[in-house]
């Protein structure tokens, strides 16, 4: 069964993931236009990887729960899409 995934996550000022439990889906994950500064996602060597408000990628099958972010309190990231 497909489910769909719908989320706004708040961003705060240390690594969180996306999902607090594994949840593999295909997703778009965007940074609203309106947020303050650059989302900090860590990349697959530990380092951060900003991305700019307004900025989106599309990702299929990711598990959501090893995905993290970090920047401004106050800002949000959405995700968009299925489990597919």
């Amino acid at each position: 069964m497909n489910n769909a995934i719908m989320r706004k996550v708040d961003v705060t000022a240390d690594y969180a993931p996306l999902a607090s439990e594994k949840t593999v889906a295909s997703v778009e994950i965007s940074c609203p236009p309106g947020n303050v500064g650059v989302v900090n996602f860590k990349g697959d060597t530990g380092q951060d990887v900003p991305w700019q408000p307004g900025e989106w990628h599309t990702f299929h099958r990711v598990d959501l729960a090893e995905i993290e972010i970090k920047g401004t309190p106050g800002d949000a990231v959405t995700v968009v899409g299925d489990t597919r």
